[in-house]
């Protein structure tokens, strides 16, 4: 089973993601360089906080390059959390510089009519709907509740690439996947069982 490489650039909840890989029966590693990123099996790109902060973070730690060729070149497993999904898109309104660009989607705002009663950021349990089968969420759990925090969400411009979706004042992109990029808007490292199931598919396929 490969080590799962778990990238710190100064703007992730690494520990927690950590620990819920080690839970999962995995092997977790800290990495904070392009020479460990180029070395990793498979990666997750975790991320809290503002889009052009993330970026930023990349940028002056020489990271970007070494992740772009572990992704599109190499085709090693890549799995963003929440911000690190949203960096994995082409931009954001939350900021200027453009994102990693590895997936074909652009991360908007939750917006909702002056009279909603439903506050930004979203925060809390939340309920997400698989449509299709996929290696990292299952079809044939019934109702599954995944840990939100997020004002941004992602918008795909390719329908094939959503894997899940939730619902916040109108459906949103919960989850996606691109042949060996994937991403998550939740916190699995905070969804007690069902994040712990996706760990463990994560951890264990060598296709994830």
């Amino acid at each position: 089973m490969a080590d799962i490489s778990v990238l710190d650039y100064g703007a992730g909840n690494v520990n927690s993601v950590i620990r819920m890989i080690e839970r999962a029966g995995g092997q977790a590693r800290r990495i904070s360089s392009p020479e460990e990123v180029s070395e990793s099996a498979k990666l997750i790109l975790p991320g809290v906080g503002a889009f052009d902060y993330g970026m930023s973070q990349l940028h002056a730690r020489g990271l970007v390059p070494a992740l772009t060729t572990i992704a599109l070149e190499k085709s090693i497993p890549v799995l963003g959390i929440c911000l690190g999904m949203q960096l994995m898109c082409t931009g954001s309104e939350e900021g200027t510089l453009p994102g990693l660009g590895w997936i074909d989607a652009h991360v908007r705002r939750f917006s909702f009519a002056d009279n909603s009663r439903l506050r930004v950021p979203h925060m809390g349990w939340n309920t997400v709907q698989v449509p299709r089968t996929n290696p990292l969420l299952a079809t044939d759990e019934g109702e599954q509740r995944f840990y939100f925090v997020h004002s941004y969400f992602v918008s795909c411009n390719d329908p094939g690439d959503p894997i899940a979706t939730a619902n916040y004042g109108g459906k949103f992109v919960a989850a996606f996947q691109r042949n060996n990029l994937s991403g998550v808007q939740f916190h699995p490292e905070k969804s007690h069982r069902f994040g712990l199931r996706l760990m463990n598919a994560f951890v264990g396929d060598e296709h994830a």
